[in-house]
């Protein structure tokens, strides 16, 4: 596995990371706790360094989880974690990012995933009633204090992004990004390319329809977040084949598969840039890992962009009510 750096910042990763949310959080009922240690360890053994969590996803037990399998590998590895929101009784109440709750969440990390330093501390969602730089400031004083080493943010615009790193450097904001979800090019990419900040892509694989295996027909167990998507509808399934279909062909001429392309895509737009798809199944894992391995010439890139630029994605990513409050 290739490794990437994040920015300017020196903070090396693998170049495809796994994110860990859905082991326990987000698409119905958890994974065998057992068996998504074993899947995480096998990340390893493949060259995975870099493992996305948040307190939130569960909420804790995702932390829990990530914190018994890597603790094995303390120092070889890249933990990324969250911040940002109000848990009580174990339900997300809104966001949270007084500066004082911010150092109440690191300090509690820290102990559930078995570290002495939280290597990579995202914001998970901005919070509109506290400015930026209180949240960087409060941030910084944790990097003076040595419990945590990068600080980052997750879905800021580029405004934000600039106000934060003004204050304390950003190594790395992390918001969606894939074929079919990319807003975020017009402005927050060059302004993190300007800022030397690295880009952290979830969802790469569009919560796993862009792997080709999600038709119009498909059905998700209870709990599972995307009962709830407008982009998952049956409607918007069969119009978005399309895409799918698109993916297909580029995939039979490289010898690979749909969920390959997707994510050998993300890593041809920049080089500082890294997503992390996230599975409870070990074929999927190698599968995705794999993706590193394809190369995407300037043709295929050019290919693909055309092609795409004729393909409406049908249905929002999110509900207006999930646009302001989710985690996922």
């Amino acid at each position: 596995m290739q490794k990437r750096k994040l920015g300017n910042s020196g903070l090396e990763v693998s170049a495809i990371g796994l994110g860990c949310m859905g082991m326990s959080f987000g698409y119905g009922p958890a994974a065998d706790k057992n068996e998504m240690i074993t899947l995480i360890h096998k990340a390893v053994e493949q060259g995975i360094t870099f493992f996305d969590t948040a307190e939130v996803y569960g909420p804790f037990v995702n932390e829990e989880l990530v914190g018994e399998a890597l603790e094995p590998f303390k120092g070889e590895v890249v933990i990324a974690t969250k911040f940002g929101f109000n848990i009580q009784d174990g339900k997300m109440i809104g966001v949270s990012s007084r500066p004082e709750h911010i150092k109440e969440v690191a300090e509690a990390s820290l102990k559930r995933l078995r570290v002495d330093t939280l290597d990579l501390f995202y914001q998970h969602r901005v919070d509109p009633n506290v400015p930026i730089e209180e949240v960087a400031g409060a941030v910084k004083d944790l990097i003076r204090e040595g419990k945590v080493k990068h600080f980052g943010l997750s879905e800021a615009g580029a405004n934000t992004i600039r106000r934060a790193h003004a204050v304390q450097p950003v190594t790395a904001l992390q918001s969606e990004y894939s074929l079919w979800t990319r807003k975020y090019e017009a402005e927050v990419l060059p302004t993190l390319e300007e800022l030397g900040i690295g880009f952290v892509a979830f969802s790469p694989l569009g919560k796993g329809f862009l792997a080709g295996k999600i038709d119009e027909n498909a059905t998700f167990a209870e709990g599972d977040i995307r009962n709830m998507l407008p982009r998952y509808t049956q409607e918007a399934r069969k119009a978005n084949q399309a895409l799918i279909d698109l993916l297909a062909l580029m995939a039979e001429k490289k010898n690979a598969t749909p969920a390959q392309i997707a994510i050998a895509w993300v890593l041809a737009q920049k080089p500082w840039i890294v997503p992390i798809p996230g599975t409870t199944k070990l074929h999927r894992l190698t599968e995705n890992n794999r993706a590193a391995l394809i190369e995407l010439t300037t043709g295929d890139l050019q290919e693909i962009e055309t092609a795409s630029a004729q393909i409406k994605i049908v249905g929002e990513r999110y509900t207006e009510q999930m646009e302001k409050s989710t985690g996922l």
